[in-house]
């Protein structure tokens, strides 16, 4: 009977338990409505246009420009870029190659996991869809890795075969970043100093104590609750879990084996 109760309360600690870790593991909310969505691109790195999770950038080119937009990933953060150029309806002289490329703070490539990162429009088309979904972000990673970090990330897009008759003509495009919350399945034991943002390296001793608004950063956004925000994580749920179950089952097998504490038999006097 007792240990019916105790396996009982295991199942109610557990289900507890469970809700805050799937909830952790939606997607993340969209920005809150007063933040207008991007309507332009920059055209590099440094002109790169913010734009938040979750909005709806749009921009007008031409063929053969290069697109620029950046945006913030956290840890714990599996982040997937979507989009869409709107080809012009007059006669093209023939199919189009459009890339999609991520890159993080330090500039670097960042691989696809999944995801039509290139993509041929036929002569014909009228728009062509491109994605790219990156690997989770890591807190920390080895000086030597490539994995992605918590900071600013660059998407570019652009041609990157077309005919020289069709450089110039107009195009329309449309670019969402949303990202999934992976939880402490990705969680690893470390952090970085500062998160990979161009130009925090650059700010002062004496502009750390001053406003953040005079601080010498080139990117301004950063995620709603602040960075390394992913400290907290599904897995100290499990790790809580597991260690109160195996603490029951110990108890448990305890009451099984140990009898009723006194012999079957009462020997019989000589």
């Amino acid at each position: 009977m007792r240990i019916g109760k105790m396996l009982t309360a295991a199942a109610l600690l557990l289900g507890a338990s469970v809700t805050p870790a799937v909830a952790d593991s939606s997607p993340s909310a969209s920005p809150s409505g007063d933040s207008a969505a991007p309507t332009s691109a920059g055209t590099s790195f440094r002109t790169a246009t913010e734009i938040e999770q979750g909005q709806q950038a749009t921009a007008s080119a031409s063929t053969g420009d290069y697109l620029y937009w950046s945006f913030p990933a956290d840890a714990g953060q599996r982040p997937t870029v979507k989009a869409t150029v709107k080809l012009p309806s007059t006669s093209r002289s023939g199919a189009q190659t459009w890339q999609l490329d991520v890159y993080d703070g330090l500039r670097r490539r960042q691989a696809c996991q999944y995801g039509t990162q290139t993509h041929t429009a036929a002569q014909g088309a009228s728009s062509v869809d491109l994605a790219c979904t990156l690997r989770t972000v890591r807190a920390w990673s080895e000086p030597w890795a490539d994995d992605p970090l918590p900071g600013t990330y660059y998407v570019r897009l652009t041609a990157v075969d077309l005919g020289a008759a069709d450089l110039g003509l107009p195009v329309s495009t449309e670019l969402r970043v949303d990202s999934k919350e992976i939880g402490g399945s990705a969680a690893v034991d470390g952090s970085l100093a500062q998160p990979l943002v161009p130009g925090i390296a650059t700010t002062s001793q004496e502009e750390e104590t001053s406003s953040e608004s005079d601080a010498a950063v080139l990117s301004s956004l950063k995620p709603d609750d602040g960075w390394a925000s992913g400290w907290w994580s599904d897995r100290w749920v499990w790790t809580a879990i597991g260690g109160i179950l195996a603490a029951l089952a110990g108890i448990g097998g305890y009451a099984l084996t140990r009898g009723s504490g006194r012999p079957s038999r009462v020997p019989q006097g000589y």
